[in-house]
């Protein structure tokens, strides 16, 4: 599993089957308590809003996170981070 930071919502109008209602957003991905330059898109299974650190599942793990085993998910949000200073440092 990975961290990130949730940086701004993906609208989608046009998308596989599997993928509707699905709601897509843009993480900004924290190493070392840091935030990094890698973004990526990860489907939303929890509810989480734009600028709350999460928890991130990928690959097999997070088509298994959406309960939608046959979709094509390579990055799912499983969790939300209660106390985000304890993992990203900002200035």
């Amino acid at each position: 599993m990975r961290l990130g930071k949730i940086v701004q919502h993906v609208v989608s109008t046009k998308k596989l089957d599997g993928l509707t209602g699905n709601k897509f957003l843009i993480v900004r991905i924290i190493e070392a308590m840091r935030l990094t330059d890698e973004y990526l898109v990860a489907v939303d299974c929890v509810g989480a809003g734009e600028g709350e650190v999460v928890l991130i599942a990928t690959g097999s793990a997070a088509r298994i996170g959406t309960g939608r085993e046959c979709a094509p998910v390579d990055a799912a949000i499983v969790g939300i981070i209660d106390s985000p200073d304890s993992v990203l440092n900002e200035p």
